[in-house]
């Protein structure tokens, strides 16, 4: 069970990113969508299946969005009314910054009675006019719905310019975080660096490290590497161009990824930080799509390997 994997900071966890179906999609496109994600992705071992609160971000960059912003589906009201009958648990992102306390208290105490899970969001532009910033979204979570296991965004590369992302983790875990997932991970250096500060802030002030997960997403073709960016995703020069001169981006893209993960998956087992894997394609083609689901299955097999050395060691 998800929660109990959380509150027992077990390495290995896996989780799915999808975003909703845009809402301009009639009821019957909608199903046929969502029975085609289920159809890929029901065999897969997932502990968790993360659904995304998708927003325009044209405010927080003046460049060209590569692909145009259409409106995507309310993520719990999606889960609700498509995804009720699989049962994987399912982790709601909220970006807290749209919201008023109302809105969101009224949110929270919706299904009081079960284990939830989701992870609250800032603004992605200091541009944006906000009515409620994350520690008081924290404050009202754990005022209002105790059974909520609430996750928060980790940001490896921030750390490199500022080197205070491991704090920035310490604070929303004092907020009631009790899990993080990364924006999409392409930056090894960037990912040991703050792993190495959080584990040593850790141990320097005898508190527990706490379950992470990295982002993979496969990118299948040039403008998907652009939208990359465009989203913010650090991507190093050296990766970007062994993507772009390789024979078949997609393929490189996942074994770039395989190792990354690999490199950062046994960093944390020696330090003993629970480290996890969300997969997603930020690509809505078939091909990249089939690629992230590959992609599960890829990591599980590694994470099953590595953990079975490791308990053997």
């Amino acid at each position: 069970m998800l929660k109990e994997k959380i509150l027992n900071r077990q390495a290995g966890i896996i989780t799915y990113g999808m975003t909703p179906p845009k809402s301009s999609h009639p009821a019957e496109k909608l199903a046929e969508i969502t029975e085609k994600q289920y159809e890929r992705l029901k065999d897969l071992d997932l502990d968790g299946l993360i659904l995304y609160d998708v927003q325009d971000e044209a405010e927080r960059t003046d460049e060209e969005r590569p692909f145009p912003y259409l409106k995507a589906l309310d993520p719990t009201l999606y889960s609700k009314s498509y995804l009720d009958h699989w049962k994987v648990p399912k982790i709601i992102y909220r970006v807290i910054g749209n919201h008023t306390k109302q809105e969101l208290g009224d949110w929270l105490r919706l299904d009081a009675a079960d284990d939830r899970f989701s992870v609250f969001v800032g603004t992605s532009s200091s541009q944006q006019q906000i009515t409620m910033r994350l520690p008081e979204a924290y404050e009202l979570s754990g005022k209002l719905n105790d059974r909520l296991m609430l996750g928060g965004v980790v940001i490896p590369e921030r750390h490199m310019k500022k080197n205070d992302e491991h704090l920035r983790i310490k604070e929303k875990v004092d907020g009631g975080c009790k899990f993080f997932v990364s924006q999409a991970t392409f930056n090894v250096e960037a990912s040991k660096n703050m792993l190495s500060d959080y584990y040593y802030h850790c141990r320097e002030n005898g508190i527990e490290t706490v379950p992470i997960l990295f982002n993979l997403a496969p990118c299948g073709s040039q403008k998907t590497l652009a939208f990359m960016k465009w989203l913010g995703i650090s991507v190093p020069k050296w990766l970007e161009n062994d993507l772009l001169h390789s024979a078949d981006i997609l393929d490189k893209s996942v074994t770039l990824s395989l190792k990354i993960f690999e490199e950062l998956f046994a960093f944390g087992l020696e330090k003993g930080i629970p480290i996890g894997c969300s997969i997603e394609s930020v690509s809505t083609r078939k091909v990249e799509i089939e690629a992230s689901v590959q992609l599960v299955k890829d990591i599980q097999s590694l994470i099953d390997r590595k953990l079975n050395v490791h308990v053997t060691v």
